[in-house]
């Protein structure tokens, strides 16, 4: 297990400030490595966990560099959903394959998304205002994503949810929102189990190639849970983009996040 925690080192760029801490990080290391690997002998849930780079972490360390989703006040909403009459929907959808998601980026450990907050000297899009997808309703999720990519909230704090590789994410979710990221489609598995396409902000080298599937349809309020973000963008002269843009949110308070929707775009004056 040395060696392998000495390869996974080097692959991985990691090195400790002393011995002490490298004995340390090595005994979280084989601790995690014999879960995942107990895990997948199992072989009792439709998705897989591999050693990545985040397996010197405990769970604690991983989710206190990583998760920093702040609730702010509830926003308040003077629309209606306004895709509630959606009434036929696809069996599935990829926003991916329309051109309409950005490449998959790493946060590092800018925990509210602020690092990078001051390096945009001009706006790509101009923010109005958002709109209210209906919270803990999978119904309302799925006419939304139907029609664009939506951000969305999850409690991303377990240790499976860390070290996830592929398949179809059925693990325990609870209801303390910790993470944002973006629902960018849905399907099914070919045993049926439908899922949503969710894009995580952890790199390529997380889960697939940046993905993760998370389990829809499941009726309860654990797991994917839409936040009230819906962006507006005016002059719907000049045409329909996807952008990507900093916005000041009133969810995130003072923080500043990554949205990717389909908006009417305005062309940055630079």
């Amino acid at each position: 297990m040395m060696e392998r925690h000495e390869k996974w080192m080097v692959e991985n760029g990691r090195m400790y400030k002393d011995e002490g801490e490298k004995v340390k990080r090595f005994n979280i290391f084989k601790e995690n490595v014999e879960y995942i690997e107990s895990f997948n002998e199992a072989a009792s849930k439709p998705y897989k966990l591999a050693v990545n780079r985040f397996a010197d972490l405990t769970n604690a360390e991983f989710h206190n560099s990583r998760n920093g989703y702040r609730t702010g006040p509830k926003a308040s909403v003077s629309s209606p959903f306004r895709y509630a009459n959606v009434s036929a929907a696809p069996a599935s959808i990829d926003w991916r394959k329309k051109g309409a998601v950005t490449p998959v980026k790493d946060q590092g450990q800018c925990v509210d998304g602020t690092c990078n907050s001051k390096k945009e000297s001009s706006d790509a899009a101009k923010i109005t205002g958002y709109e209210d997808v209906p919270s803990n309703s999978e119904s309302a999720l799925l006419k939304a994503v139907v029609n664009q990519p939506i951000s969305v909230a999850i409690d991303a704090s377990g240790s499976d949810f860390q070290f996830y590789s592929s398949g179809v994410f059925t693990g325990e979710c609870g209801t303390e929102l910790d993470h944002g990221v973006t629902a960018v489609g849905y399907g099914a598995a070919s045993d049926g189990t439908k899922y949503w396409i969710v894009k995580n902000s952890w790199g390529t080298s997380w889960g697939e190639d940046g993905y993760i599937r998370m389990q829809r349809d499941v009726g309860a309020a654990e797991g994917l849970s839409a936040l009230p973000w819906k962006l507006l963008i005016q002059q719907p002269e000049i045409g329909m983009k996807f952008v990507q843009t900093y916005y000041k949110s009133d969810v995130y308070m003072d923080s500043y996040v990554y949205i990717y929707i389909y908006v009417n775009y305005v062309l940055s004056k630079n």
